[in-house]
């Protein structure tokens, strides 16, 4: 599949319920690139991403990928090109082993067993969980069970890696031990996230989602540093581009004017007990 280019035009999406989803969002994403996906929540960033290699049906448009329109022809192949990590873990990881998790994919591609221990060994070694192959996954923390998950997809050799929230509910190692391996990466990469001092070390470009609509698509420096259109989308700068909440000059000028103290200092406690002294021998004589 030429390329890998992920090109979608006039995507509509309307759930059961009769929720708009998605209203006529239009992109194009081209090899190698890292690209964000951001909006608050509602604003379809999910619903969008499962369309991109076939979970959802769209209600009308159409997503290319490659050369090939996504239909149910080419669905199979397109899902060999485009690798989904869900936002939990959990739901993709339902084998007796970390081992079986990361086989099913090859597996079911028709691999040979000795192709599919080396598609799992490498798979495991890139996400540095090589040790883990043995475990039953509910014994895994969750660092461990989004790196399995990943490489349950890197184990099918996709060109195009999509992420739904990769670090939620990860503690601060665990999200920078993520982070390098999602770096290492380099074909294209999309990901949806609220982490955005993450989107932005990872992603060049960022699209932003609102109700449905995109609103923006841009370089990412240049649309975190758009405060109109974060605001208008219910959205914040990220943390390391606020600056410190402490240092800096509005909150300096909001810090209360500093009291004196409650007790004397020991200086002055010295004096007045002095001068009391003075006082009673001076009234003895």
């Amino acid at each position: 599949m030429s390329h890998h280019i992920v090109e979608v035009k006039q995507l509509r999406h309307v759930y059961p319920d009769g929720t708009e989803a998605l209203r006529d969002v239009s992109f194009r994403i081209h090899h190698g690139e890292s690209v964000a996906i951001i909006g608050a929540n509602g604003a379809g960033k999910s619903t969008l991403l499962l369309h991109l290699n076939g979970y959802l049906p769209a209600t009308s448009g159409t997503i290319r990928i490659g050369d090939h329109p996504l239909s149910k022809e080419t669905l199979n192949e397109i899902r060999r090109t485009v690798g989904m990590v869900f936002q939990d873990p959990d739901d993709q990881l339902f084998m007796p082993t970390v081992f079986d998790d990361v086989a099913f994919g090859p597996l079911n591609q028709g691999l040979t067993p000795a192709l599919i221990e080396q598609r799992v060994t490498d798979a495991l070694e890139r996400v540095e969980a090589r040790e883990l192959r043995n475990k039953p996954p509910y014994h895994l923390s969750g660092g461990e069970k989004k790196r399995v998950a990943i490489a349950t997809v890197l184990s099918m050799l996709p060109e195009i890696l999509v992420l739904d929230e990769p670090t939620a509910g990860l503690d601060p190692r665990a999200r920078r031990q993520l982070m390098a391996l999602l770096q290492d990466f380099h074909h294209t990469r999309i990901i949806t996230s609220h982490d955005l001092d993450m989107v932005l070390e990872l992603c060049e470009r960022t699209i932003v989602l609102h109700q449905g609509m995109v609103m923006a698509d841009g370089p990412t420096l240049e649309i975190f540093g758009n405060e109109t259109l974060l605001a208008a989308c219910h959205l914040e700068k990220p943390f390391s581009m606020q600056g410190c909440p402490v240092c800096s000059p509005k909150a300096i000028r909001r810090l209360p004017k500093p009291q004196p103290p409650l007790v004397p200092p020991h200086g002055d406690r010295q004096h007045d007990h002095a001068h009391h002294l003075h006082d009673h021998d001076h009234h003895d004589h």
